[in-house]
């Protein structure tokens, strides 16, 4: 690159801008920069011939995306948070309109009407879903907005502990220990051996602003909800509920059970896995408690003339009042998401969500049969009901089982004992409706083979060994 470029924004850095970096970072070269990261998780530069025309460089670029292996070609049953489901065309055709898709913050009401309605809407899905009475207009995601509903109980309570089952989502559980630690709050997790909670194991001190449960939880099972609101509610402390929405269709929604604050995330509501993100996530709360939701309310009003305005309420951010009296520095929402769960609720509507809901469950509940039937698989939590999620163990080694199943396009589901140490062996399968029966019973075919494959391996290994064993002695 010609040096004289250099000071044109929109062209990438000199050689001499890169050492100059380099120089005030205090390290000689991008290689020594990067000397801390193990060189197996780096990712090799992809080689590309230099003089390439454009044609062919499609055609190269083409050849290397071709070994990709997307979810979307694989029966996949993965879950834990992230859930492929189907995305119906008129989502992404009315978020990557224009009017949305570039529109800037709505600080204007006068020209932002239209973003504003569809914030307001947004947040009336949210409140009919979760039975709660205000929602505000999106977080980042389910696990910040977990955090932000944390850090909402202290204020609401003036205590300094929250305390947190250990089935709720360990992303959720990471970010709100995060976010606690920042602050100096006490963090406490409550065991739940058996897949659930013994809601009288439970002890609740005059210290806890907050008790976060998962509602189905992250393996799946339920919850005594109406015991923990008991609990929670005798002891001062406010219930926030994590619920994925899906479920709600089927479910009795948080807010009619005791929630104070429900929380969640959009993804699985007309978002696609985009590898993880980005996601919005939902937070709503009992009206009394209005004042202290953080992030951004959209309300309804009348302009001048008489007529139906939209604007911006109760903005308790630090953009627009003092810092230290912030509820929240989380200085946006994720409008384009949140718009995406918008469309996707109303084209689906309540008898939409009940019917998918219905489903999940019913196809769930088919597999785990199915692969439970197999020698060597069990169900992990048998006395607890589950939702569209379930726990499997194995007698054989998961890693095999899971790779020999990848190697047939079948995504077996998530390895959760590197979240849950005392869970080894043990596998969180997600069914949704984009696994058709058909995909079901492949799974519970090619897993019962795979089985009896690694049963037969372990007994030629146990032969070898004796005669191995036989020869030295």
């Amino acid at each position: 690159m010609n040096e004289d470029t250099a000071n044109i924004p929109y062209l990438p850095h000199t050689s001499r801008d890169r050492e100059a970096m380099l120089d005030k970072i205090g390290v000689r070269s991008f290689e020594e920069l990067i000397a801390h990261i193990p060189a197996n998780l780096r990712a090799e530069a992809i080689k590309i011939k230099n003089g390439l025309s454009e044609l062919e460089l499609i055609h190269h670029v083409d050849s290397l995306a071709s070994k990709n292996r997307p979810a979307s070609k694989q029966a996949c049953f993965l879950g834990g948070g992230q859930y492929q489901r189907y995305v119906p065309s008129v989502v992404p055709q009315i978020v990557s309109r224009s009017e949305f898709a570039t529109a800037y913050t709505p600080y204007q009401p006068e020209v932002s009407q239209g973003s504003l309605q569809a914030i307001y809407e947004f947040q009336t899905a949210i409140c009919m879903i979760t039975g709660m009475d205000v929602a505000n207009a999106s977080m980042y995601d389910g696990p910040t907005a977990c955090a932000e509903a944390g850090l909402m109980a202290c204020r609401v309570t003036g205590r300094s502990k929250l305390m947190v089952l250990h089935s709720v989502n360990p992303e959720h559980r990471m970010v709100t220990s995060g976010y606690a630690k920042a602050l100096k709050l006490e963090y406490e997790t409550i065991d739940c051996p058996e897949g659930a909670v013994d809601p009288s194991s439970i002890k609740i001190d005059k210290d806890t602003a907050g008790l976060i449960v998962q509602y189905p939880n992250f393996f799946g099972c339920y919850e005594d909800m109406k015991a923990l609101s008991k609990i929670a509610t005798d002891s001062g402390a406010l219930l926030i509920v994590v619920s994925d929405p899906i479920s709600l269709g089927l479910l009795e929604a948080p807010g009619v059970i005791g929630a104070d604050i429900v929380v969640g995330d959009a993804q699985s509501c007309g978002n696609f896995l985009n590898f993880g993100g980005p996601s919005a996530g939902y937070m709503a709360c009992k009206k009394e408690y209005m004042r202290q939701l953080p992030g951004r309310l959209a309300g309804v009003t009348q302009d001048k003339e008489g007529k139906r305005a939209f604007t911006l309420t109760l903005q308790t951010r630090e953009q627009h009042i003092r810092r230290a009296k912030a509820t929240s520095n989380i200085c946006t929402n994720q409008a384009l998401n949140a718009l995406s769960m918008l469309v996707y609720s109303t084209m689906l509507g309540k008898s939409g969500f009940e019917k998918l809901a219905r489903i999940s469950l019913q196809r769930a509940h088919y597999l785990a049969d199915k692969l439970t039937a197999i020698e060597g698989v069990s169900l992990k939590f048998k006395k607890q009901g589950f939702f569209n999620e379930f726990v499997l163990e194995f007698d054989k080694p998961l890693e095999k089982v899971t790779e020999k199943l990848k190697e047939r396009d079948i995504l077996a589901g998530v390895p959760i004992a590197r979240m849950y140490g005392e869970l080894k062996n043990c596998l969180l399968v997600a069914v949704t409706e984009m696994n058709p029966p058909q995909e079901l019973d492949l799974y519970a075919e090619t897993l019962k083979e795979i089985m009896a494959e690694l049963s037969s391996e372990e007994k030629v290994a146990g032969k070898a060994d004796k005669k191995l064993a036989s020869a030295s002695s």
